[in-house]
């Protein structure tokens, strides 16, 4: 799948102001990260428990 066709959202925790965001878009095998200022860069994939780790640590778990 290519990343233009995935269904992107942004991070709850992203600005009003539009910076320092992210989106994320999730598929059954991954989850795809990119900079929401500049889609034009490559987005990257993490597996969907590498995420959920990455997601706990972040909140302290």
């Amino acid at each position: 799948m290519r990343t233009t066709e995935l269904d992107w959202f942004k991070s709850s925790y992203s600005s009003a102001q539009g910076d320092d965001c992210v989106e994320v878009a999730v598929t059954g095998q991954a989850v795809h990260v990119r900079d929401s200022k500049d889609v034009s860069r490559p987005a990257f994939a993490v597996g969907r428990e590498g995420w959920s780790r990455f997601v706990r640590h972040m909140a302290g778990e």
